[in-house]
């Protein structure tokens, strides 16, 4: 069995063309959406995969309207071909059930499969060319107080209701939670030998 799949991204968009070229490729059903090829959800594929039985080939008009990207497609062809399906599409001339048609989706999938090692390798280098510059990864280190004076004028800063508290991270260049903990550990406590004994 031959199934069609047609998509549109928008309403004022028309399937007809894509209908037509499937009609003419005998198509037995055709299934269609009107979605971004970003929109991970489209029911109309949903619908053609799972009517998909081995021996079937799903039809589109073109490549990009099957899969929302590259990755995606190779992945989705590849699902299909483990299940016995064929794969074909009408503009760039690909039929999976044909040798030439395989050896096509086998240099696509060489070539995401290359890109993903490229773009890997560029992240490695830009790591080690920070750390070659004494720059480590991950989140940036709070600045903290690191002498009395600080810590006093952050508590003169903290007690006079008059500053809000993001003018005085900005006055000593700390995050919100550096100032909570400071305030926090010079809060007054309740000593022991201040209470009344009995």
């Amino acid at each position: 069995m031959k199934i069609g799949y047609a998509r549109v991204s928008t309403l004022d968009q028309t399937l007809d063309l894509q209908k037509d070229a499937l009609s003419k490729a005998a198509c037995d059903t055709t299934y269609t959406d009107t979605a971004s090829g970003a929109k991970a959800e489209r029911a109309g594929l949903a619908q053609a995969l799972s009517h998909l039985r081995s021996g079937d080939t799903l039809i589109v008009w073109r490549l990009d309207r099957l899969g929302r990207s590259l990755k995606h497609l190779i992945e989705t062809v590849t699902e299909l071909d483990a299940r016995g399906v064929g794969f074909q599409s009408l503009t760039e001339n690909i039929d999976t059930t044909t040798p030439a048609g395989k050896l096509v989706f086998h240099i696509f999938g060489a070539l995401a499969e290359f890109e993903r090692n490229l773009i890997r390798e560029r992240t490695q280098a830009g790591l080690a060319a920070a750390r070659a510059r004494g720059r480590q990864g991950g989140r940036p280190k709070t600045k903290s107080l690191s002498t009395p004076q600080q810590i006093a004028m952050l508590q003169a800063l903290y007690q006079d209701k008059s500053n809000s508290i993001e003018q005085i991270c900005e006055t000593l260049h700390i995050s919100r939670a550096t100032l909570y903990r400071y305030v926090k550990s010079k809060a007054p406590t309740h000593s022991p030998a201040s209470s009344a004994t009995s």
